[in-house]
């Protein structure tokens, strides 16, 4: 059953002939109402379904819709969601809309060859102004102001303290993630103890950590985050280092990794296909993060030498890993539909990416370089709310990770699958393989190859590069 909070807007109103040909209802329009019935459509919001398919039939006037092409399909859903202004709800409509048309009514083959959950999820989330690819143009201010919560009550020497730090960190070129983390532990801390900054003692940490372990029952890793963040405060907050005596630590060991057996990797990725399908494949080929994936550029991906160049990853590292066959030829027909976008979007004077760190004042007019482009872009172009520049970002992660939750269902893996499961399953079937594990380190980009080792116990064999993908045995 659809859930009318994401596909259908409260607002909608009308009877279900409002929209039809002035001849009245054919018998293809009943047999499209009658569809829409069968679909879990609201009878209250398919005029609007019949408005969007008028609009398709006008586009296309005195065509079969039968021989309407898959490009030409795609080219209606680019030019849909390249429309300004338009609410979430409407974009997903209308392709929810032509779907129903032409792959369940008409049956168009061509059709089925579409991207449709692609093109469903572009009037999905856009990047937040606080997302982590565009978080480090915000302000430290703004960035403090939109990680407090609504019922957050700070003093003002609080937030003044979170403020310096994220300068502090930023000057330090930490990654942004650990920038959120350590402001958000300080966040918490601070909330916790109720006291103002220069009130707050090393004893106080120590309780903080202590109702950690005791009450909240989080995990070492958890704790051990909390305290790296209070020792971060102590040493560039109150210029002092922190010393604790008697917190208790937490017990609960961390969690081994969800790994999925090869059959059941082929058995999920079999259920996905399209834009989702192939990144998917590259986390799993690769063992690409979820956000290292979708912020691949084309400058980083070599076809020549087989290969993809991993930026600016976990600890502001870069590394290689090698691009798999299995799924060369696809992505670069990807690549080729990207670059006809990216053509349009010049035409049109909308070729604006972001760039990172100084970046874009050091090369004015490097984000309209194709090199720069996203290569898993958006279907839809963004407004930035500041500075009113359009840009074509990267999908949002969440997307993807619902794509393969949902293609995890479907196989029938009766196991938790994450975006990052993928990741693992790469790490463990290449020790299978007996790929040594400084090996796997390198490729995973892990700093100290302790953290490999929780995928396996096997025995290092080394000497056996060239790396051969997963995704290829």
């Amino acid at each position: 059953m659809r859930k009318p909070s994401t596909i259908y807007p409260s607002s909608a109103r009308g009877d279900s002939t409002s929209f039809l040909p002035a001849n009245g209802r054919g018998s293809h329009w009943q047999r499209f109402f009658d569809l829409l019935a069968r679909s879990g459509v609201p009878e209250k919001y398919r005029p609007w379904y019949a408005r969007h398919v008028k609009a398709l039939l006008v586009a296309f006037p005195g065509r079969k819709l039968t021989d309407l092409t898959t490009e030409e399909i795609t080219s209606y859903l680019r030019d849909l969601a390249r429309e300004s202004g338009k609410p979430v709800w409407r974009l997903r409509q209308q392709v929810d809309a032509i779907r129903l048309l032409l792959v369940d009514l008409v049956r168009s083959k061509a059709a089925r060859r579409v991207d449709w959950a692609f093109w469903a999820e572009a009037g999905g989330r856009e990047l937040e102004p606080d997302h982590p690819t565009l978080a480090r143009e915000l302000e430290p201010e703004t960035a403090v102001a939109l990680g407090l919560r609504a019922k957050d009550r700070l003093t003002d020497a609080s937030t003044q303290l979170l403020v310096d730090l994220t300068r502090t960190i930023r000057s330090m070129q930490y990654s942004i993630r650990t920038e959120e983390t350590y402001r958000d532990w300080v966040r918490r801390f601070l909330l916790w103890s109720g006291k103002e900054p220069d009130e707050i003692d090393d004893a106080e940490v120590s309780r903080f950590l202590s109702h950690l372990a005791v009450e909240k029952k989080v995990s070492v890793n958890t704790q051990r985050q909390a305290l790296n963040a209070m020792a971060f405060l102590f040493r560039h907050g109150f210029g002092r280092e922190l010393k604790l005596d008697g917190y208790r630590a937490a017990k609960r060991p961390p969690r081994l990794p969800v790994v999925l057996s090869r059959d059941e990797v082929k058995a999920l990725l079999a259920q996905m296909s399209g834009l989702y399908g192939l990144i998917a494949g590259l986390m799993y080929g690769t063992g690409m993060r979820l956000m290292e994936a979708v912020r691949l550029r084309v400058q980083d991906v070599d076809l020549t030498r087989d290969m993809i160049l991993v930026r600016d990853g976990k600890g502001r590292k870069d590394r290689v890993v090698p691009l798999p066959k299995t799924y060369k030829a696809q992505l670069e027909a990807h690549l080729e539909d990207r670059r006809a976008v990216f053509e349009l979007d010049r035409q049109r004077g909308e070729v604006e990416v972001f760039l990172p760190d100084a970046l874009a004042r050091k090369y004015p007019s490097a984000a309209g370089e194709w090199i720069w482009q996203y290569v898993f872009a958006s279907g839809r172009l963004s407004v930035d709310p500041r500075s009113g520049r359009v840009r074509r970002h990267h999908i949002h992660e969440t997307s993807l990770q619902k794509a393969i939750r949902e293609a995890a269902r479907v196989a029938g893996i009766d196991k938790r699958v994450s975006s990052h499961t993928l990741r693992h399953s790469f790490a463990t079937h290449l020790l299978e393989a007996g790929y040594d594990i400084r090996t796997v380190q390198e490729l995973l980009g892990h700093a100290d190859v302790s953290t490999t080792m929780i995928y396996t116990h096997v025995l290092n064999k080394p000497g056996l590069p060239p790396v051969v993908s997963p995704a290829d045995f």
